[in-house]
């Protein structure tokens, strides 16, 4: 039996940001593990759709969407660890809308 999941998180990095905030995020996407690159214009790590391990994000009007298979720790771990990058990089604390990150 796999312990694959899916996952999903949204963030509070709107799409109405600035493109100088967009590039940042650019930045922060390619120095996180497991970059491979964009198909489509859609950034993916670890695998693409057909994939076992795949990470993906969109930016929707819900924010900074991610869609994810993988272990429930890998992906806490992984998720975690872009929320931090992001805070420090953006300078705003960067979290789910739900938790009350706005």
């Amino acid at each position: 039996m796999s312990n694959l999941t899916s996952q999903n998180c949204n963030l509070n990095i709107w799409y109405y940001l600035s493109d100088e905030v967009w590039d940042k995020v650019t930045n922060i996407y390619e120095s996180m593990p497991g970059w491979i690159g964009y198909k489509n214009g859609i950034p993916y790590w670890f695998g693409q759709e057909d994939d076992d391990i795949i990470i993906l994000a969109s930016v929707e009007p819900s924010g900074l969407s991610f869609y994810a298979q993988m272990s429930n720790g890998d992906w806490n771990s992984w998720i975690e660890r872009f929320k931090l990058e992001a805070t420090k990089v953006l300078g705003f604390d960067v979290g789910e809308p739900e938790d009350g990150f706005i």
